[in-house]
């Protein structure tokens, strides 16, 4: 499994021990890593796109959020994904410190 390993998501201790007891492991991966992690300029780009919409409430909010998710072109996936190999060689190169990306 791969996560980010931000501490919110591995600190609890009930974290730690489903992940030993049911056998699962987990990558060693750089902390809230947008250079590694394409999902990171996703959630962003979502995130700029419902502010600009100012939902009320938090019926408005999800809804905002789905339609707005879906208006994510698939190119930008894509174009996050064919990234992967110069992001690899580009963190490599910084010995694992921030990147343009």
């Amino acid at each position: 499994m791969q996560q980010d390993n931000d501490p919110k998501h591995t600190s609890p201790k009930i974290m730690k021990e489903w992940l030993h007891n049911n056998s699962v492991t987990v990558l060693e991966w750089p902390s809230q890593s947008p250079d590694l992690n394409p999902i990171e300029h996703l959630w962003r780009d979502l995130k700029m796109a419902v502010h600009q919409r100012l939902p009320s409430n938090l019926t408005e909010l999800e809804r905002i959020c789905k339609e707005e998710w879906q208006r994510i072109p698939k190119s930008r996936c894509e174009k996050l994904v064919a990234s992967f190999p110069k992001r690899l060689v580009a963190v490599l190169d910084q010995k694992g410190a921030s990147t343009k990306y």
